[in-house]
């Protein structure tokens, strides 16, 4: 068994658009073709016996049990009674993940069309755990089909290690699912721990929980402890007597000034890190001295406050969580060694590995050691029963603390405090470490102390505490960053379909630019954010949407998708308020699985599947694949058509929907029984006068997304009349060029589809002798490039066959004679001439073209084409 395919989807794509994160594999089952796992003796019980879990079903935070129940795991029953091997890898893929701590459970599997290959798609947490566990999963089937060993640790271990490298903390990850609980996107940037949360103008950023918000003066006063004490102080907040020291002989001074017990603590730290407290002896206070020294030169030794250890959470200048802390600690039974007690109480299911669970595995490192040192205690040693010991100095979550909730005892007075504290400061998201004997008494009156003020608190001891209630403390941090007023996203138009994307795109960028917004848009041409080209190339995938949502400039988003990116990632966003299908056609079948005009129908329907419920999917209603994506769709639908009496239409206006139809010359709007007339079609630059009949279909579904999006009259019909196509604004769509003998035209027709509607146009326009330059292209089915070839014969009179710069596995020799034949199917006598290299072919044109030609280029290199015409019309001035 071996992977022959894998790609990774990152948003809603053909294999599901609900759900965004999916592995997508075709795994080859080799020999094992045909079995199942109840034809191989034994297999269901050793995977049984290997996975024992994989039956359970798994919890997962934010699924119900309703949405699980639907797609429940591989049990053993259904093993012996048999399931496709491409099913049981699915299920295994699954089991890996949710071992290492990563909660998923959606997947699909089916046959591919090669026989012996299966399709499977399952879901992940971590791309690269998904990776991973697709790869290990297949090995670990294979083995045990094999009656092979497995190890299986090893695989979860790795798994395990991923998980807590990639995904959120759990403090970022509160924030993040109480941002997509309420429909903000996010975006994690690209070699940084920061989220982006919200599109475009409207983001907000965060990093852990420090915020774009957070003021870079709060966070470094809070970094310097000397500077929060001093000016805390000065506030009137109780802190504790302290100095800083660098050497043995500051610290002597110290300890004559303040007397013990005393606190070491690095000036610059954070997280309890180089912190030794409750010193009692001068042997004791140079080892903290030297703790203290690994993080910085600077030491602050403190007078050691008695008392529990509070941690009170601030957000936007209100307390919204306090919770007491426990460092970690044994309790002995008279019985067990420290080693076995720690080994005890690792073993509650809620301790994990890191950020895995809510509470962390207590470790018993060189600090620890050294704590049960000084009490004359090792790892072996057995304490009395009730006798406790302290692991830990520090009370923090990640070294095995615990958390108790005491939000509802905190005196009015300690949250005003606390509230105070973090105004003082300068934090929109401030800890305020407090040690006091009750946290329901005031501090003042405890002779208590605000210890250390934390910047990019952790979240983790309020969001699942050891005891008490759990608080949703991300709540405040999004109200904060997005006020109930406010949105987080920028609206959004996707435009896909097989032809007439890009011009429709560029349209529409053009409209919504005209009328204010700073507009970002992606073509198969490049990015362009608010008019300029910030990426070349074909940029009409996920990553390249992605580019246009993260900038921070943009507040209306213009994007063209196109198969490939959909089946290669997905789409770059979960949801758009405007979708625009174009039409669907013949068109790069037999690549990435898709053989049938009806398949790629299903990819293209991707797109307006993702629309949101109250936005707007703008179908073709001349297209039968297009009109029928209707059935699967949840939102508003607007209908066009270059045909005034369809009944489509008709039928659509008069339940009430909204249509435009090109009717006696007009780019019209339909509304219940009234008729909203645009302009005339041919007044429109881009229609070249009414002839390029399929730009007034390309103007049709603009002007209705437009509308829809309340944009009136006015503003489409100075938009479109001001929209002159030329090389720049659509390079390679019907570009014209006037020279003084004959008219050269570029467009990028490359299918049976575009070029039947592009034969329309060259069919009104005049000429004394049609020249065509057009090549094959290697990744068509041979009969799309007949038909291709066929149409191009009928339309010249004359014509250059050429070759692209990559003939994507076809011969040059093959592609010459099939290109020929077709385009002489209709025409015997017609004269072809071959010419390989396309700018060859385009000098020998542009030399022997004769007077009122009309010499076509449809060219594969649009920039160097129109460079090379630029350069052929300058000579011509010269």
């Amino acid at each position: 068994m071996k992977i022959i395919d894998l790609r990774v989807m990152r948003g809603p794509s053909y294999w599901s658009v609900k759900h965004y994160r999916l592995i997508v594999c075709k795994v080859d089952l080799e020999e094992y073709a045909g079995e199942w796992s109840n034809t191989v003796p034994g297999f269901a019980e050793r995977l049984g016996a290997l996975l024992p879990s994989m039956g359970e079903m798994p919890h997962v935070p934010g699924v119900s049990a309703k949405q699980l129940a639907k797609h429940p795991p591989l049990s053993a029953e259904q093993l012996a009674d048999g399931e496709p091997l491409g099913h049981v890898v699915q299920h295994v893929a699954l089991e890996l993940q949710r071992l290492a701590g990563m909660p998923v459970y959606w997947g699909k599997s089916y046959p591919a069309r090669e026989t012996g290959v299966e399709y499977v798609v399952f879901s992940y947490q971590e791309e690269r755990g998904g990776r991973y566990a697709a790869q290990a999963a297949v090995e670990l089937v294979e083995a045990v089909l094999r009656d092979e060993p497995f190890d299986l640790k090893p695989v979860v271990d790795e798994l395990h290690d991923i998980r807590e490298e990639e995904f959120f903390g759990p403090s970022t990850w509160s924030i993040v699912a109480e941002a997509a609980s309420r429909n903000i996107p996010y975006i994690k940037l690209k070699n940084s721990n920061i989220i982006q949360l919200g599109y475009g103008h409207n983001q907000r950023r965060i990093w852990a929980t420090t915020t774009s918000l957070t003021s870079h003066a709060g966070v470094e006063v809070a970094g310097n402890k000397n500077r929060t004490k001093a000016m805390l102080e000065d506030g009137g907040v109780p802190v504790p007597r302290g100095t800083t020291v660098y050497s043995e002989e500051g610290l002597r001074d110290a300890i004559d000034e303040l007397g013990f017990p005393i606190v070491t603590k690095p000036l610059d730290g954070n997280h309890g890190k180089g912190a030794t407290i409750r010193i009692t002896n001068w042997e004791d206070a140079v080892a903290g001295l030297r703790a203290a020294k690994e993080y910085g030169r600077a030491v602050i030794v403190e007078q050691y406050v008695t008392g529990d250890d509070y941690r009170l959470l601030v957000v936007n200048g209100k307390l919204i969580a306090a919770a007491k802390r426990t460092p970690a600690a044994v309790v002995g039974d008279g019985e067990r060694t420290v080693q076995q007690l720690i080994d005890q109480v690792n073993a509650d299911p809620r301790r994990g590995v890191g950020h895995e669970k809510v509470l962390t595995s207590i470790k018993a490192d060189q600090h620890t050691l050294d704590l049960l040192k000084a009490r004359d205690l090792g790892l072996d040693s057995v304490l009395d029963a009730g006798e406790t010991v302290y692991l830990k100095s520090t009370a923090n979550i990640s070294t095995g603390g615990t958390a108790t909730d005491v939000t509802d005892l905190v005196d009015p007075y300690n949250v005003l405090l606390a509230e105070r504290v973090a105004g003082i400061v300068g934090l929109d998201i401030c800890g305020i470490d407090m040690l006091t004997s009750d946290i329901a008494i005031p501090l003042n009156q405890t002779r208590g102390a605000v210890i250390e003020v934390n910047a990019a608190p952790g979240f983790r001891m309020h969001i699942s505490p050891t005891e008490g209630l759990p608080r949703n403390v991300a709540a405040p941090v999004i109200d904060m960053l997005f006020p109930s007023e406010s949105t987080a996203r920028i609206p959004i138009m996707a435009i896909t379909g097989t032809n007439g994307k890009t011009t429709t795109t560029r349209l529409l960028a053009h409209l919504v630019a005209s009328i204010g917004y700073k507009v970002g848009y992606t073509t198969t041409d490049g990015i362009y954010i608010q008019g300029v080209q910030l990426q070349k190339g074909d940029c009409t995938g996920g990553q390249s949407a992605e580019f246009v949502l993260r900038d921070p400039t943009v507040n209306y988003a213009v994007l063209e998708t196109a198969r490939g990116g959909m089946l290669r990632s997905g789409l770059g966003f979960h949801t758009c308020d405007t979708a625009v299908v174009t039409n669907v056609a013949a068109d790069h079948l037999g690549l990435r699985d898709i053989y049938t005009v009806e398949e790629m129908a299903e990819v293209k329907a991707v797109v307006p599947r993702t629309v949101r419920k109250t936005g707007w999917a703008i179908l073709n209603a001349d297209d039968d694949l297009v009109y029928d994506m209707m059935r699967t769709l949840d939102c508003r639908v607007a209908l066009f058509s270059m045909r005034e009496n369809n009944p489509r239409i008709e039928e659509h206006v008069e339940a009430g929907g909204v249509a435009a139809v090109y009717e006696q010359g007009y780019v019209t709007i339909y509304k219940n029984s009234y008729k909203l007339r645009i302009d005339r079609a041919a007044e429109f630059p881009i229609t070249l006068g009414g002839r390029a009949t399929f730009n007034i279909e390309n103007v049709l579904a603009a002007a209705l997304a437009g509308y829809v999006n309340g944009f009136d009259k006015d503003m489409l019909k100075r938009a479109f009349r001001t929209f002159v196509p030329s090389p720049t604004t659509t390079p390679g769509r019907v570009n014209v060029y006037k020279f003084p003998r004959f008219e050269v035209i570029v467009d990028y027709a490359h299918n049976t589809a575009g070029i039947t509607k592009f034969a329309e146009f060259m069919r009104a326009t005049p000429a004394t002798r049609k020249i065509g330059v057009v090549s094959g292209l290697g990744d068509r089915r041979n009969e799309d490039t007949l038909g291709f070839a066929r149409i191009a014969g009928q339309i010249f009179d004359e014509a250059i066959v050429r070759q692209d710069r990559d003939l994507r596995g076809k011969s040059a020799e093959f592609l010459r004679d099939i290109m020929t034949r077709g385009l002489r199917l209709d025409k015997p006598e017609l004269p072809v001439h071959y010419i390989e290299d396309e700018m060859a072919a385009i000098d020998h044109v542009l030399a022997t073209a004769p007077d009122g030609a009309v010499v076509v280029l449809l060219t594969e290199n649009i920039a160097g084409t129109l460079k090379k015409l630029d350069e052929f019309e300058a000579a011509q001035r010269a």
